[in-house]
């Protein structure tokens, strides 16, 4: 509990920079489980994993500390929520960036954000960037999916009916 704030504080300089959304101390709180911290003399990185469906998850909030960056910090935090998504057998994650290029570095490809309906539903909308979102989306997707289903067909289209065949599937 008494890293919230030193988060918030590492957050909150990338968000004035304009590469990261701000995050209120509140969201923090309320999400806080969703963290994966870096400490080595204070909070150096951090980075969320929130779960945003079944089967789907999104990597958030990821930042490092200026004076450790380039020290594979980063990924490392990525990689530690995609072993969480792994253990609680998540095999699709995706992340909204101005960074694809190191995501793409970790496995993750190009998406379509219209092929993310559940984050445009529960978040995008509150956003002050919507629907001007300048931010890159990518896909991860398990070893174990990847060689069942072609990517193509992981996400499948929307209906006539405008509702995502997810919803419909429940």
């Amino acid at each position: 509990m008494g890293d919230v704030r030193r988060i918030h504080t590492l957050l909150q300089g990338f968000a004035d920079q304009g590469l990261l959304l701000p995050r209120s101390i509140s969201s923090l709180y309320d999400q806080l489980r969703d963290f994966i911290v870096y400490d080595e003399d204070g909070v150096q990185g951090v980075c969320a994993l929130r779960i945003s469906w079944d089967n789907l998850a999104e990597i958030r909030s990821l930042a490092v500390a200026g004076k450790m960056q380039g020290q594979g910090i980063g990924a490392r935090l990525v990689r530690s929520c995609l072993d969480e998504a792994d253990s609680l057998e998540i095999s699709r994650v995706f992340v909204l960036t101005y960074q694809a290029g190191f995501f793409r570095k970790l496995d993750f490809v190009d998406i379509d954000k219209r092929e993310l309906p559940h984050k445009i539903w529960s978040d995008c909308l509150h956003c002050p960037k919507f629907p001007d979102c300048d931010e890159e989306s990518l896909i991860w997707i398990s070893r174990k999916e990847n060689n069942s289903r072609k990517k193509d067909d992981i996400f499948e289209k929307f209906d006539k009916s405008g509702i995502p065949p997810l919803l419909l599937e429940r």
